[in-house]
């Protein structure tokens, strides 16, 4: 199988880079830790690279709106270059913060192909504080190329803007071309209905990650790379046990893995 590069985005506050360039490492990927500023001089140039991943954090300290500082920086420097890639077959993540900037940038949804137009908004969680949980999250959508064959996810979200929102007319384009990636859902798998804590963050119609039109890159809220270790389920001590007495074999992994072996997996 093909090793894909993996270039993952550090600098003014991006906080999630370690842990996001071990899981894309851990899923065969070749990672390589870049300031912007490297990309923004030419020592580092996105060609080389075949997926962009933005961690999460608080660039900037979120000081201007989460993701604002930092996008506008890439946006100002180094925009042709980002829409270019955004454009070739290769695949881009924006986690948490990520997501924010790849909102910004106008990378997702970009509806009717119209990359670097910005159509959805971040806004404060509903309870007007950080939010920091676990969440369930369905699979809604068939095009996204990160979500192959997973139906669910449980997963960390660690945020305090990730009420998203977007006019009705976006919404239902979303929804038409099957850009709306994962929703977040009460434990049994019902829709959370906006409802705290399933709905961390008050995000319409329970949205907590997008698409762009080619299913190529995937703008999420929650952090999959903090569940890449069975140990790190918050409640692994009692599924030990049980499995223990069940006779069945403890995983080694955690359910988060599955995004990044499907990006890996892609370019086999």
């Amino acid at each position: 199988m093909a090793t894909p590069k993996t270039l993952v985005l550090t600098g003014y506050g991006i906080n999630c880079e370690e842990e996001t360039a071990y899981v894309f490492d851990k899923a065969g990927a070749k990672s390589t830790v870049v300031h912007v500023n490297d990309l923004i001089d030419g020592h580092k140039n996105l060609k080389d690279y075949q997926i962009l991943a933005i961690p999460g954090g608080f660039s900037y300290g979120d000081d201007t709106g989460a993701g604002n500082a930092l996008s506008n920086r890439i946006k100002n420097n180094i925009d042709e270059q980002i829409l270019a890639f955004a454009q070739e077959d290769k695949l881009a993540i924006g986690i948490c913060n990520g997501f924010q900037m790849l909102a910004n940038l106008g990378l997702v949804p970009a509806t009717n192909k119209q990359y670097g137009k910005r159509e959805v908004a971040l806004m404060w969680n509903t309870t007007a504080r950080y939010e920091c949980r676990w969440v369930n999250l369905k699979t809604e959508s068939n095009k996204c190329i990160w979500t192959r064959n997973i139906k669910t996810l449980l997963t960390p979200v660690a945020h305090g803007e990730g009420n998203l929102y977007t006019t009705p007319e976006i919404l239902q384009n979303l929804k038409d071309n099957d850009q709306l990636v994962f929703t977040y859902t009460k434990p049994d798998g019902t829709p959370a209905n906006g409802e705290f804590p399933h709905n961390p963050n008050g995000a319409m119609e329970d949205i907590a990650a997008l698409t762009d039109p080619s299913g190529r890159i995937l703008g999420i809220m929650p952090h999959p790379e903090r569940f890449h270790c069975f140990t790190n389920h918050p409640d692994w001590t009692r599924i030990k046990e049980e499995l223990k007495r069940k006779g069945e074999p403890l995983p080694e992994e955690g359910e988060g893995m599955k995004l990044f072996r499907n990006a890996v997996e892609y370019f086999a």
